[in-house]
């Protein structure tokens, strides 16, 4: 199966899964990937503490720094070939919205040994790093792994 469409979600659309939509981005570029959130804060920017850690990094932050954040909806799950969550919860969460979905939802951190990715929201700036790394560690294993 092909995976064209790809949907990263977590809770407020506001930390992890706008990371790891412009992580992945550049990855596949033959795709199309966005995030949402289950509790989005709609309108919401992504956390600075995020852009801090993106720009130690080097990533390119003019994406995120437009980012607005949106609430999963039924039909963004439906569109979706692939919807990767960021904790087991998640999963759950996404399936209530859509249980057409269940079968598309698999943990961001499947592959890295660490499935669960923690929430940095309201953690200090060493968190945030930390998180920043386990997703773009699971972004990479995924990029490899839907490029071929």
């Amino acid at each position: 199966m092909r995976y064209d469409k790809i949907l990263t979600v977590c809770s407020g659309n506001i930390c992890r899964s706008p990371l790891a939509e412009h992580l992945l981005k550049p990855q596949l570029p033959n795709c199309f990937v966005a995030s949402a959130g289950v509790t989005a804060w709609v309108g919401q920017g992504v956390d600075l503490k995020v852009i801090d850690a993106a720009n130690r990094h080097h990533l390119n932050i003019s994406g995120l720094s437009k980012h607005n954040a949106k609430q999963l909806t039924p039909q963004m799950c439906i569109f979706a070939d692939l919807i990767l969550v960021m904790e087991e919860k998640h999963i759950a969460a996404v399936a209530a919205i859509q249980p057409l979905a269940r079968s598309k939802i698999m943990l961001l951190g499947q592959w890295t040994g660490q499935r669960n990715i923690p929430d940095p929201y309201r953690k200090d700036q060493a968190f945030f790093d930390n998180v920043y790394q386990q997703i773009a560690d699971a972004c990479n294993i995924w990029a490899k792994k839907l490029s071929h």
